[in-house]
């Protein structure tokens, strides 16, 4: 059973306006919410994506190790060439090229692959995935505190939750270095906000699969680390 549900899929950036931009040039996302410190998108299949001002935020520099990613995005796209132009027009930058995927940078250097999908008629969203120092062991943990089965073990990757039913996958990363929330010098980068009916339960729960309670609350979200050391928010009451 589930001790709660994936909301919205969080990225930080300095210019919070410009990356919502981006994406919705992009993929097609759909602005919901915007002001000063937050930017609320949805995509046309179903995902929700928050968008966090980090004024002080310090970018990835994929594949510096020392400097990590921490998460990506990957998208479907029906034209693999295409996309790619597009994406560096509106001012990514193509980092390295596959014959079926490519890696690029999103304007607050977050990496993403686009990866060509023949039958889509548009871009899509086809999960997020978390890098971590034990794949297995972090997929069990989101597998239980979200309720979505182990649907793919490989050799230091998993994924968590069907195709096209929102689902999250991790990768084992060698010399993986965990954020310090709230240190800017080693960045979260992403995080992930799951909704839960009653917060004390869930928080026994959450602790319970190896959770750690972080300095870090409001009047309805608190935050925790995950076991691989990332910053995660559980929300209650909220809509």
């Amino acid at each position: 059973m589930a001790i709660g549900k994936l909301k919205t899929v969080v990225l930080d950036a300095p210019d919070i306006a410009r990356l919502s931009a981006f994406y919705s040039e992009l993929a097609g996302w759909t602005q919901r919410y915007a002001d000063h410190e937050w930017v609320t998108m949805t995509t046309g299949d179903g995902w929700r994506i928050g968008l966090q001002s980090a004024p002080n935020h310090v970018p990835p520099q994929w594949p510096d190790a020392s400097h990590p990613q921490q998460a990506h995005l990957d998208l479907r796209v029906p034209d693999l060439a295409a996309g790619t132009q597009k994406a560096v027009e509106l001012g990514a930058e193509l980092v390295r090229e596959n014959e079926r995927w490519n890696t690029l940078t999103d304007p607050a250097g977050h990496p993403f692959d686009l990866c060509l999908a023949e039958n889509n008629e548009t871009t899509t969203l086809m999960g997020v995935m978390l890098d971590s120092p034990d794949a297995k062991l972090l997929s069990t943990f989101y597998s239980d505190l979200l309720g979505k089965p182990v649907t793919h073990e490989g050799d230091g990757v998993a994924m968590i939750g069907e195709d096209g039913d929102q689902p999250v996958m991790f990768q084992q990363i060698e010399n993986y270095q965990a954020p310090r929330w709230p240190d800017p010098a080693y960045p979260q980068q992403f995080h992930l906000d799951v909704t839960v009916d009653e917060v004390e339960a869930a928080e026994q729960g959450v602790l319970a699969l190896g959770a750690t309670r972080l300095d870090g609350e409001g009047e309805n979200w608190r935050v925790y680390a995950d076991p691989a050391g990332k910053p995660f928010c559980l929300l209650w009451g909220a809509d």
